[in-house]
């Protein structure tokens, strides 16, 4: 798909670093094989970037919303004329099935652009206040946006739509574990036509430039997803020059499941639900909490459908979980199953050990445990790979307790067939998003969460809050 190594983009041109020799290679999980070998830049690239980026500020933010609009709609265009090209991309970087990357991963692209869009055209960006005085919304500045690999296009669409509609100018460093999405579209965005500078994309690893980017005093904001470690540092990195920072982190997401539910559906969704992306969301809900009454009965049923679920080749169509995105996360995965068991966690289904059936590629064999408790290591880490824990409660309380008995709050789940009992329960849980009885989320919703799971929100009008300063002008009208 690409030749020779992977190189950055900055100030409209493609560049190698200009001093660091190092480089990395991209892995197809499914196959263990090398499909790419990225150029990895230091701080001195990371200052041209962030130069190139403030240069283009003034002239593109002064650009009309219309103007602005028309561009993001030719990176659409492009988008989706090489959409075959980003579903490869995605599927080969990071494992995604087909099906997944097709319908899901991918479709996050145009799916984020176009809601952002609409989001725009209705905006009130002048608004009169009080008796005199006008309101406006005007862009951050120049946005560091840092990316994870679980869902590389999501993440990167999140952020680089909004951004874009709002007049910012950016460097866009993805996950070195998923370049090849990046890439893909680092050429859509120089087919449409940017101005020079506007986007600029940088590779490297967090250790080698992300404090660079994060502390640089020419950004004015940063927007990152990932790990609730790493968000900790870039908070840190960024107090100094007292720059804005949106985060979204990590999750462990309570599903609550009532004995007055469908039970079987009930369960049924929250495993395939747990075990979708190959666990690799960080809202999965992956503690699923279920009323002691039908405790038993729910355990067998994930028991079924755990041992139901397949695994296969990414590449081809169907309703199959990949591997997951690399050796350090099958390793990490590996070793939280092993410490549950030791901790008297009782396996289900799956366990330790590769998937039957590969003799290559990270594949984890589908996972559910039962007899957990809420202050085990599994049911309080982030494990990020298909690993369902379950965990039985006595009533609402208990449940409601046990569900907000966590670092995290990105995302929660309740199942009840009495709709005054969810709404009610939704309202007692400390969540950035609850989903009612499997509902999803609109790309016009807002993500993010509460506590550990990060600040700010993502998505639609609440994601373009988060690239937006507001200035009031007084005596305005006088």
């Amino acid at each position: 798909m690409f030749e020779g190594q992977l190189r950055s983009y900055i100030a409209g041109e493609w560049v190698l670093p200009l001093t660091s020799t190092a480089t990395i290679d991209a892995i197809n999980p499914a196959t263990e094989e090398r499909i790419a070998t990225i150029a990895l830049c230091g701080p001195d690239d990371v200052d041209r970037a962030v130069s190139a980026a403030r240069a283009a500020f003034g002239a593109y933010s002064n650009l009309t919303l219309d103007a602005r609009i028309a561009l993001v709609e030719r990176l659409i265009t492009v988008f989706q004329r090489r959409y075959e090209e980003m579903v490869r991309a995605i599927s080969s970087e990071m494992g995604a099935p087909y099906d997944l990357a097709h319908g899901a991963q991918a479709a996050c692209g145009p799916g984020h652009f176009g809601e952002t869009i609409a989001v725009a055209r209705a905006f009130d960006w002048e608004e009169p206040i009080g008796g005199s005085s006008m309101v406006v919304h005007e862009p951050v500045g120049v946005c560091a946006l840092i990316t994870p690999w679980n869902w590389p296009m999501n993440q990167i669409a999140a952020k680089v739509g909004p951004a874009l509609i709002a007049g910012c100018t950016m460097v866009l460093k993805p996950s070195e574990m998923a370049p090849l999405s990046a890439q893909l579209f680092t050429e859509f965005v120089d087919e449409a036509g940017f101005p020079a500078g506007v986007f600029n994309m940088v590779h490297g690893t967090g250790a080698a430039i992300g404090d660079a980017l994060t502390s640089h005093p020419q950004v004015d904001m940063v927007s990152f997803t990932g790990s609730t470690r790493a968000g900790i540092l870039i908070a840190k990195s960024a107090a100094d020059t007292v720059k804005r920072v949106s985060q979204e982190l990590g999750g462990k997401s309570p599903n609550i499941v009532f004995a007055d539910d469908a039970l079987e559906a009930a369960v049924t969704r929250g495993v395939l639900h747990c075990f979708g992306n190959s666990g690799q969301s960080c809202n999965a809900p992956t503690r699923m909490l279920v009323e002691a009454s039908v405790y038993d009965e729910a355990v067998a049923i994930a028991r079924r459908v755990a041992e139901g679920v397949a695994l296969g080749d990414p590449t081809e169509r169907g309703a199959h979980l990949g591997p997951v995105s690399s050796k350090a996360q099958y390793d990490k995965i590996q070793r939280l199953i092993q410490v549950a068991i030791d901790e008297g966690a009782t396996v289900v289904a799956g366990g330790p050990g590769r998937a039957e059936g590969f003799d290559k590629g990270y594949f984890v064999r589908p996972t559910v445990f039962a007899n957990v408790t809420n202050d085990m290591t599994i049911a309080r880490e982030e494990v990020f790979g298909p690993v369902l824990v379950m965990i039985p409660f006595k009533d609402e309380a208990e449940a409601i307790n046990i569900a907000n008995e966590t670092p995290y709050g990105l995302a929660a789940y309740v199942q009840s067939l009495d709709l005054d009992r969810a709404r009610r329960v939704a309202r007692r849980l400390r969540a950035g998003s609850v989903h009612l009885n499997g509902a999803g989320q609109d790309f016009c919703s807002p993500f993010g969460g509460y506590k550990q799971s990060g600040n700010g929100r993502e998505w639609g009008e609440w994601g373009l809050h988060d690239f937006l300063e507001v200035k009031v002008m007084n005596g305005y009208s006088a």
